[in-house]
């Protein structure tokens, strides 16, 4: 999760290319699969991952925090949401490869009370809870949604280290 230090803080969306074998044409935040280069640690994947695809030098990201461990059941596969601060006025470049178009959502937005629902239609279709939030126009679902449900739940604890090491970042 990358979001930008200059209000209203931004949380960076991805719009996958259409060409893609997994999730084309979904909505999703910046990030993929881990690569020998990144060693162990899920931090260096996601640094690399958001310089691919939208141009961001890890020089301009504040990593300030990670997310517990989620399974992906479709694809069977283990992500670790890394959340990052970008220095302001951070520019994206997006990378037309993996990646075609990229927006924003205020991070008030997402954290708001209620503001990720369970996605009724799909948790029946899939026979597991599902969630979505919608802004502006744009359907998160799925994986990245459950995502933003662990960020919103770490970010509105009680003393939430989340909370507070993202809004240091922010000065």
């Amino acid at each position: 999760m990358a979001i930008f230090a200059d209000s209203p803080h931004g949380v960076v969306f991805v719009e996958r290319a259409a060409h893609l074998r997994r999730n084309a044409g979904q909505i999703g935040l910046p990030g993929g699969i881990a690569d020998p280069a990144d060693g162990t640690d899920a931090a260096n994947t996601a640094l690399r991952e958001l310089h691919e695809e939208l141009g961001v030098s890890s020089q301009r990201v504040r990593v300030v925090g990670r997310l517990p461990e989620l399974h992906h059941a479709t694809t069977a596969l283990s992500v670790t949401p890394i959340v990052g601060v970008l220095d302001p006025h951070t520019p994206l470049t997006i990378d037309q490869v993996e990646t075609t178009g990229a927006f924003t959502i205020p991070l008030a937005a997402i954290v708001a009370e209620s503001a990720i629902r369970e996605d009724p239609g799909v948790s029946v279709a899939t026979g597991r809870t599902m969630y979505a939030l919608d802004y502006d126009g744009h359907h998160i679902w799925g994986l990245t949604a459950r995502m933003l449900k662990t960020f919103a739940e770490a970010w509105n604890a009680e003393d939430s280290e989340l909370r507070c090491n993202v809004e240091a970042a922010f000065v």
